[in-house]
């Protein structure tokens, strides 16, 4: 066994450990944390593979963008962990059914990978020459030219999505102090100052003094 079947098979212990403990973890904090270390290893099992462009794409979107937001909304939702887990025995058999059954899918489509005689290369022969070949300039290549009508409805599809994620949690609370900028560009000076005419002096009001009653002897 060499150096890289050796790595290959710890990255993927711990990842199965990390995603294990995802869905087994008591607190969601730790169980997001959890996922962070399972999307490191993934990304270190694409290096293993040479597509160091989908390592470094898996560690800055998810690791450092999605998971991030991930941890500030768990962190500040505050979830009630006991109202969550009411009802998890009752909804357990169907949950392991499809968990078994995407399982199955996985393994039918990932064994046919196993059945190869060797494995992939990634340098193109020109006469006697090897052209050492970029991944991301062939991964471009590919999804800009064979797979560009798919990519542009998951964009189209994402961008809906994003709209309606806006649209859902913009609404009107009666407690904000939100200021409307429109409303600031058209006010006018009228809307903001009164003027009022005075006298420039007024008479000071006259003391009322009040009879002091002589006392009797």
């Amino acid at each position: 066994m060499d150096a890289n079947t050796g790595f290959f098979y710890a990255f993927a212990a711990v990842l199965l450990f990390a995603a294990f403990k995802v869905i087994t973890a008591r607190n969601p904090v730790h169980a997001a944390l959890y996922l962070v270390l399972a999307f490191i290893q993934a990304s270190a099992l694409w290096i293993l593979l040479k597509a160091e462009f989908l390592a470094i794409a898996l560690v800055l979107v998810y690791v450092g963008a999605v998971m991030v937001l991930f941890l500030f909304v768990v962190m500040m939702l505050d979830i009630n962990l006991d109202a969550a887990r009411k009802g998890f025995w009752k909804h357990f058999p169907l949950a392991a059914g499809v968990g078994a059954l995407i399982a199955l899918e996985m393994a039918a489509v990932l064994m046919g990978g196993f059945r190869l005689s060797e494995a992939p290369k990634s340098a193109l022969a020109v006469g006697e020459t090897a052209v050492q070949l970029s991944n991301t300039k062939e991964l471009g290549k590919v999804l800009y030219s064979q797979y560009l009508y798919p990519l542009e409805v998951a964009a189209a599809i994402l961008l809906v999505a994003m709209i309606a994620a806006i649209a859902l949690t913009l609404r009107q609370r009666k407690d904000s102090k939100a200021i409307n900028p429109a409303e600031q560009v058209r006010v006018k000076s009228a809307d903001r100052v009164r003027l009022v005419k005075m006298n420039p002096t007024t008479a000071a009001p006259v003391p009322v003094v009040e009879p002091v009653e002589e006392k009797k002897a």
